[in-house]
């Protein structure tokens, strides 16, 4: 049979090869409906959606049926996922919990930030022997918390208000500031083939330059957009608007020596209702305004951020993992270990109820999206072997997927009589 030309306007396929317009779409309506429904079944098992949409992608990779490669088209959308992710991120956060909550959120973002970070590397360099640059980023791997899933549940549970909710909050908003400043260090040893402090200085000097400036210019074009869209006679301008900005900082991001994906988290922050510059200036948002911005954005979000942990499951190949070898079990047992232990230990030194020092630690345990971030840069740049990789998923899936179903079983208990 006579292969007609391909058509290369979609983009490539993972071994190279152009893929034709209509193999592209299909592929595209797969990944998303398939996305949904897993989605869909996670949530109806009271699990979060991103667990569905991870393994959407391991049910039609290579892991399992085989049926979809991780293309670099299909690349390309999981990056513009991945801003839009951190953009919807760096919306939802409120810098004024901070203040509210004080020392103790504090104390349980650093210990729950560093314990992992450290006991991680420590695992992976000391005992397992494994290189200094792949045991970094599996400590920041498991430094992540997913504030996007810790709210959800939060909210579900309806103790996003309660003492408990508000040092979680807090210390949520920390730990992303925190782990977005590591994962632009851990980039830039990946692309540097190593760790310097030249480096190190460079990359910390520009990341403190962007959070200054690039807040300010996101103020200027929120007001411009704002104006604008009070005289506009055409639908969609602040969808088109906010997607261009959230893809100018990514650009901005990476010209002054960031990764893209700082840009998106960046904006959000800038965008949020309640936002405090470092310099300790306030800036007030109109409510109206950002409450506008979410509800044109949401469905934007809603369509690409599946793509990114679609994307991540299909670049797993779990047949080639050797599930019969007992150092890989070892491996991801000890990970599981630091990484509850880790987000424990910050909780359990701050003056409450045990009671509640647990529950604050399990609900500061979940990875989610910004774990499967740290792993996914690590398999990109080829710090992480398959192996490596697939045991750092496992242990995102299953800290992620675990404390929801603890913490509603333990509320669960309170209320009863």
């Amino acid at each position: 049979m006579v292969r007609r030309p391909a058509d290369t306007r979609p983009g490539l396929d993972g071994d190279g090869l152009a893929l034709d317009t209509s193999t592209f779409f299909l592929h595209l309506l797969i990944i998303l409906l398939t996305a949904r429904l897993f989605a869909e079944l996670a949530v109806r098992l009271q699990a979060p959606a991103v667990i569905g949409e991870l393994l959407a992608g391991v049910v039609l990779g290579p892991s399992l049926l085989g049926w979809l490669a991780p293309t670099d088209t299909i690349k390309l959308l999981a990056e513009i996922g991945i801003l839009l992710l951190l953009f919807d991120v760096g919306l939802e956060t409120d810098l004024k919990r901070l203040a509210r909550t004080g020392v103790q959120s504090i104390v349980v973002a650093s210990l729950g930030f560093i314990a992992p970070l450290g006991l991680g590397f420590l695992l992976a360099y000391g005992l397992f022997g494994l290189p200094l640059l792949v045991a970094l980023f599996i400590g920041g791997t498991l430094t992540a918390t997913s504030i996007g899933i810790t709210v959800r549940v939060l909210a579900d549970l309806r103790r996003q208000h309660s003492r408990e909710g508000q040092v979680v909050l807090g210390a949520a908003v920390i730990d992303d500031i925190l782990g977005v400043v590591l994962l632009a260090l851990l980039y830039e040893f990946s692309l540097g083939g190593g760790i310097s402090l030249a480096n190190t200085s460079k990359v910390l000097a520009f990341i403190g330059a962007f959070f200054i400036l690039a807040p300010l210019a996101a103020k200027l074009l929120a007001v411009i957009i704002k104006r604008f869209e009070a005289v506009s006679g055409i639908p969609g301008l602040i969808p088109t608007a906010i997607v261009s900005l959230v893809l100018f900082f990514a650009w901005l991001a990476h010209a002054v020596g960031a990764p893209e994906i700082l840009g998106g988290f960046a904006a959000g922050l800038a965008l949020s209702r309640r936002f405090f510059l470092p310099m300790g200036a306030a800036i007030h948002t109109d409510p109206d305004f950002a409450a506008r911005i979410e509800d044109r954005m949401r469905p934007i979000i809603q369509l690409f951020t599946p793509i990114f942990f679609v994307f991540v499951g299909l670049s797993l190949n779990f047949r080639q993992v050797n599930w019969g070898s007992a150092d890989f079990w070892l491996f991801s047992l000890a990970l599981l270990v630091v990484a509850v232990l880790g987000k424990l230990l910050g909780a359990l030194l701050i003056r409450e109820p045990w009671s509640l020092r647990w529950i604050i630690g399990l609900a500061m345990t979940p990875r989610g999206e910004v774990g499967l971030i740290f792993a996914e840069l690590g398999r990109l740049n080829g710090i992480f072997d398959n192996d490596t990789h697939a045991a750092l998923i496992l242990v995102i899936a299953l800290t992620t997927l675990l404390p929801p179903f603890v913490m509603k079983a333990y509320y669960a208990r309170r209320s009863e009589p």
